[in-house]
């Protein structure tokens, strides 16, 4: 038993990780439609961004306001010059723009900091320690404070600020937004500023975890099981999905996984993703999208 629970405490802390990654496509999604497949460059950018200037002797705060500002800069330029012109295109040609933005960046990234793997130290040991017979990293632990306080951040913006209940208008509906006298525009630039943060913040975290290296904008494709079972306009179901998720994927590779050669910790999450989707397309806490015709 104190093994089961062993591994389930260690993949609910590794599914709030990917719960960090999948709140970014979540407030872009929410807000203007868009699914920013370029959220895994941003934490990449911000990532690399970071641990470049602090190898280049900058302290760690000064390091972090400068990445953070250039994350802003970067979040309210894609908003702007890419995405603001292809308002009302078909979902399609907002996707494909994305891709092609998450190339980009990439690029951008290369050409400002190297292609070397860095690695990443953010003073938070990964030593276990033990609770009750159970071994938690610390790492871990700190990730998951980490999410705690930011999905609290973002609660209170978005559901007790005026700025939350603009989002909220302009979530359920653009036009009827715009006809009251909400500023699309602001909402979007803001929405995507608050992205960015939050790709900084995963970014940090992932870096640490795996190493800053360029694979590292592939952790979109595991925020996508997430996004699928917790709804792609809830943050409260993308905590929920991630907990699913990692959980799910760490059960089924110690107990499953022998059963066929190891190795499915890696797949199981879209299998579960499939399963929903058969189930219930929405997700979780996602809202059935009611057209008229």
């Amino acid at each position: 038993m104190a093994f089961f629970v062993e591994v389930l405490v260690g993949g609910l802390l590794a599914g709030i990780m990917y719960s960090m990654v999948a709140i970014g496509f979540v407030l872009i999604y929410k807000a203007s439609g868009v699914f920013n497949f370029a959220q895994g460059s941003m934490v990449l950018f911000a990532a690399l961004t970071f641990v470049s200037l602090v190898e280049r002797g900058l302290g760690f705060w000064a390091a972090f306001g400068v990445t953070l500002v250039a994350m802003l800069l970067l979040a309210l330029a894609v908003e702007k010059v890419v995405l603001r012109p292809l308002v009302n295109r078909p979902p399609i040609t907002l996707f494909m723009a994305t891709l092609g933005l998450s190339f980009m960046i990439e690029g951008l990234a290369q050409t400002l900091w190297g292609s070397e793997v860095h690695g990443l130290e953010l003073g938070i040991s990964d030593t276990p320690f033990e609770i009750h017979g159970v071994m938690v990293s610390q790492f871990d632990l700190f990730a998951a404070a980490t999410a705690a306080v930011l999905v609290t951040v973002l609660g209170v913006l978005f559901h007790r600020t005026r700025l939350g209940l603009a989002l909220r208008g302009v979530a359920d509906d653009q036009l009827a937004a715009l006809a009251v006298g909400i500023d699309l525009r602001r909402v979007w630039g803001v929405v995507w500023a608050v992205s960015g943060v939050v790709a900084l913040v995963a970014g940090l975290l992932w870096g640490a975890r795996v190493g800053v290296q360029f694979s590292l904008s592939l952790i979109v494709l595991k925020a996508l099981p997430v996004l699928i079972i917790g709804g792609f306009t809830s943050i409260a179901g993308t905590i929920v999905a991630g907990l699913l998720v990692g959980a799910g994927e760490k059960l089924a590779e110690v107990y499953i996984g022998p059963h066929f050669g190891g190795g499915i910790e890696n797949w199981f999450p879209y299998v579960l993703a499939i399963l929903f989707l058969l189930v219930r397309p929405t997700g979780l806490f996602g809202e059935p999208r009611v057209e008229r015709v």
